[in-house]
């Protein structure tokens, strides 16, 4: 299977991005048809266990969108396990150095660009067969996330490890490391210029910038800005947020 999200930054345009944090097969199912370019299972912050990321891949398979993961930590292990799962993307929480971004690459590549164990045991289904080996170093996404100071000064050195496809932010982390109230869709004119700069940067090397929102409207503004990766919320969120107005509404509010 091509990596849609690979090919649409080749191609200049942005993706939009689903999020899911409940751990069940249905609710991903469901989720996934509401036309999202790409759907990440959310193992760091979500509920989600592998068990749960594997069924999360079967609810999301038939919509066609992307299915990717965002892993708890910077660790060989549960790296290997979600990509033999079936992940066409891994995003990974702070990676603030270039040795941590290079591991990741590492973690995520089989041999000779990396060290990943061989053992596909569902992504191999989505190639010909003994194919998925072939391809499968091309077509995953590596993807660390920037959300701290010590990240941002060390932005460049990051950007310039082999193997890296994009970066993904994380507002409310990188607003705290500098002090400031966490929260998604900032308005702060010191974390918007950092926004610029980290556009600056992966913009000269060809590399993809995603940005984690809290509105769509938040969003759309971030892919005007340049962001080629935008998420909304997650799936928690937008129910809540829908229930609440329905509720509102109902009561005649």
């Amino acid at each position: 299977m091509p990596n849609k999200v690979k090919d649409a930054w080749k191609a200049g345009k942005a993706v939009v991005n689903g999020w899911l944090a409940i751990p069940n097969a249905f609710s991903a199912e469901m989720y996934s048809q509401c036309g999202w370019d790409s759907v990440t299972v959310d193992m760091q912050h979500g509920v989600q266990d592998y068990l749960s990321c594997v069924a999360c891949f079967q609810g999301i398979q038939p919509s066609g969108a992307l299915p990717m993961v965002r892993v708890p930590w910077n660790e060989p292990g549960i790296i290997g396990k979600v990509l033999d799962a079936g992940a066409y993307g891994v995003i990974c929480p702070m990676v603030n150095t270039p040795d941590e971004a290079a591991r990741l690459v590492q973690y995520s590549k089989y041999p000779p660009q990396g060290t990943r164990s061989n053992g596909p045991i569902r992504a191999g289904v989505y190639g010909e067969a003994g194919g998925y080996q072939k391809t499968a170093n091309d077509n995953i996404l590596v993807i660390p996330m920037i959300e701290t100071k010590t990240a941002i000064e060390n932005i460049e050195a990051i950007l310039d490890v082999p193997g890296i496809d994009g970066i993904y932010v994380g507002p409310s982390d990188l607003s705290f490391s500098y002090g400031l109230e966490p929260k998604l869709d900032v308005e702060d004119p010191f974390i918007l210029k950092i926004y610029e700069k980290l556009l600056t940067e992966t913009g000269k090397r060809g590399i993809a910038a995603g940005l984690h929102n809290g509105s769509p409207a938040y969003a759309n503004r971030m892919i005007q800005m340049g962001f080629k990766l935008v998420t909304i919320s997650n799936e928690v969120g937008l129910m809540v947020n829908a229930a609440k107005a329905a509720v509102k509404t109902a009561r005649g509010g």
